[in-house]
């Protein structure tokens, strides 16, 4: 069984950065694409950020240029580093991943059947 795990989230306040990692845990586990979502209260969970086996990389317009999606296959880890944070970031982040490899960065999050079970990300003076 394939456990998605996040971590790092927390309380930051506009303009601070965060780094929020995530595990895939499990016996012979090997993860093709990776995600990070997130849903903030009252609203859609939305796709910040997917990386592909082969480090191909997809952000949502929001976040390009302040947000950076990485991953170490032999670890089944993925990262988001998060700068310059706005309060319009706060939710709720989710990992999420798939045994399935791609042939596009059009991934679908109904497409991914490993999900964690997310962490609270603040951001607030």
């Amino acid at each position: 069984q394939v456990q998605m795990v996040e971590s790092g989230g927390g309380l930051v306040q506009p303009g601070g950065s965060l780094r929020l990692s995530c595990v895939a845990s499990g016996s012979g586990v090997s993860i093709g694409h990776m995600a990070w979502y997130r849903q903030a209260p009252g609203k859609q969970r939305e796709l910040v950020a997917g990386i592909s086996s082969g480090g191909t990389t997809r952000y949502v317009d929001s976040v390009k240029g302040r947000f950076t999606i990485s991953r170490d296959n032999a670890k089944n880890t993925a990262w988001l580093q998060m700068n310059s944070l706005t309060v319009e970031d706060t939710a709720v982040y989710y990992c999420a991943g798939s045994r399935r490899r791609f042939p596009s960065m059009r991934v679908r999050d109904i497409d991914l059947e490993l999900w964690g079970p997310g962490t609270q990300v603040t951001v607030s003076s």
